[in-house]
């Protein structure tokens, strides 16, 4: 039996978190960004509009224990407005929010305003300029995660998400890599 592949990558904005579809389709697929081995499977995801921290295995075990709220992952969000303390505490505090149609009440998080900005190769898509109002990054720690949870969230308390990505899962830090990077690893050091 042959030993589980592992990679760490960053994922660029507008690429799915898959390999394959089923229907024919005109969408960036992960599978583009290297050569994977059959059977390699994203852990979570990422949607097509969130950037960063993606880790990839052949390992159904692993990808299990990194989905499970054993396993911190923490997000940087750039917000529409100067988010403000009382919108932190809101985050931090847990909140409703719409999933699968739904009510759902986020469980409490690490959630702090991020200052200086934190800076972050321009994005594919421009995001906006400084003509529409101010900007406010934000980071959110969470372990557990819904369908599009940090945008619905910093929605939730006025502050929509303008740009999303994942830094960190468990210990590995998304550090300098630059999009598209990927990177095989014996073992991930969650």
């Amino acid at each position: 039996m042959s030993e589980h592949q592992h990679y760490i990558l960053h994922k660029p904005y507008g690429y799915l978190s898959q390999f394959y579809l089923k229907e024919p389709h005109k969408k960036k697929l992960l599978g583009e960004l290297g050569n994977f081995p059959e059977g390699i499977m994203a852990i979570g995801r990422l949607d097509e509009a969130s950037e960063g921290l993606l880790l990839l295995t052949t390992d159904g075990k692993m990808s299990d224990y990194v989905n499970s709220q054993k396993v911190e992952k923490e997000y940087y969000a750039q917000v529409d407005g100067d988010i403000s303390e009382a919108a932190i505490s809101e985050l931090q505090k847990g909140l409703e929010i719409g999933v699968n149609g739904q009510k759902y009440q986020t469980k409490p998080c690490k959630a702090f305003k991020i200052s200086p900005d934190p800076v972050f190769p321009p994005r594919m898509k421009k995001i906006r300029d400084a003509r529409h109002g101010p900007t406010s990054w934000v980071s959110i720690t969470l372990r557990e995660g819904k369908f599009r949870q940090v945008r619905k969230m910093t929605s939730a308390v006025g502050f929509p998400t303008l740009r999303l990505l994942r830094v960190r899962i468990g210990n590995i830090e998304i550090g300098e890599s630059k999009s598209g990077e990927v990177f095989q690893v014996k073992k991930f050091d969650i």
